[in-house]
């Protein structure tokens, strides 16, 4: 986290001060598009956000990436001893853990729903002992915790013009897209953790089940049932991504490019996987980085046009309970000058939800 977005978040305590730079980290290493994405936003938001995601991310790490000997009861009293910190640090506003304190000082000043946390680490659980779905109604009671949530949880950051409670449930469905489009593009990978995270039903409907996409795994190839049923789910994804677009114009103008950037690239990944004859059980759909690049630089102008017509000028997003020099924001807040439109580069990514839960995040 660098001392201008620090100092624009009026964070001034040194402990949380490193707090938030280790979300940010985090968000850096694992989340590609997101942290990208993030560039768009003002420094003022950008610490809530890695926040935000950096305690997804540790949740994340306890149910999938630890020890892989650690059994599901260990993870499970990793995860419920994550869940009563979090808790506790929820009531005082204060963590012991940087991740929990960067955390609970986002949740404090944003005036964020502490249910939308009960409800993610509820998800998380069953991430232990739920290993496929049989219906996308199903799916859906998961992925309200696991990515609308995010959208919810974010969206105070975010701001809007609109009334919050008009907007949420464009957010909440802006997730589910993100999570839905990792699924898809990380069927091959859950399978190998011994998860499918596509409705069960939609599959069976086009002769597929375990066996087969395992065979379609070992061999390398994609079967025409397979092809068949991922077609389906891609544009049920779609409908899942209109159905969130009109939230975009509902966020306050200097929340919009980043989201944009978020929404375009996220469904880029679509594209890919259509391109590639849906063949992600052996290989991974990626937009390319020059595709990122170009998203980047088109959100990079949605900020410089929104500066034009004088919407960069403090007005709103703000802290709830805080005022802030106008004048200040101007030159501090805004985030033209120097976001960068190159992602950073990072470790490859280790799993399909990477933290945004959020499908927001990876």
């Amino acid at each position: 986290m660098t001392a201008r977005e620090l100092d624009a978040a009026g964070v001034h305590d040194p402990a949380l001060r490193a707090a938030y730079t280790r979300c940010r980290e985090l968000n850096a290493r694992h989340g590609r598009t997101y942290f990208l994405a993030t560039r768009l936003l003002t420094p003022r938001q950008r610490p809530a956000v890695h926040a935000l995601y950096g305690f997804a991310r540790w949740a994340d790490d306890i149910v999938d990436d630890l020890d892989p000997a650690l059994a599901p009861e260990q993870r499970a009293r990793a995860l419920a001893e994550l869940d009563e910190e979090l808790l506790g640090a929820l009531r005082t506003g204060r963590g012991g853990h940087p991740v929990i304190a960067a955390l609970a000082d986002t949740a404090a000043r944003y005036a964020i729903d502490p249910a939308h946390f009960t409800d993610f680490m509820r998800s998380m659980g069953m991430d232990l002992y739920v290993t496929e779905y049989p219906t996308l109604d199903d799916l859906r009671v998961y992925m309200h915790g696991s990515a609308a949530v995010i959208g919810l949880q974010v969206l105070p950051v975010l701001d809007t013009v609109a009334p919050r409670e008009e907007a949420a449930p464009h957010a909440a469905a802006l997730g589910v897209a993100f999570q839905l489009t990792n699924f898809l593009r990380d069927v091959g990978e859950d399978l190998e953790r011994g998860r499918i995270y596509l409705p069960r039903d939609r599959l069976a409907a086009h002769g597929v089940d375990r066996d087969l996409l395992l065979w379609c795994r070992r061999a390398g190839r994609t079967d025409a049932r397979v092809r068949a049923a991922l077609r389906e789910l891609c544009e049920t994804t779609r409908g899942v991504y209109r159905e969130a677009e009109p939230g975009i114009a509902m966020l306050h103008p200097v929340s919009r490019p980043c989201v944009r950037a978020a929404f375009v690239l996220y469904r880029a990944i679509l594209d890919r996987i259509e391109a590639a004859g849906y063949a992600v059980l052996h290989r991974r759909a990626v937009v390319p980085r020059r595709r990122r690049a170009a998203v980047a630089l088109g959100g990079l102008a949605g900020v410089t046009a929104s500066r034009a017509r004088g919407a960069l000028t403090g007005d709103l997003p703000r802290v709830p309970g805080h005022s802030w020099d106008r004048t200040e924001d101007r030159t501090e807040g805004d985030p033209v000058e120097r976001a960068p439109v190159e992602p950073p580069k990072e470790a490859p990514p280790t799993r399909r939800r990477g933290a945004q839960r959020g499908g927001v995040l990876s």
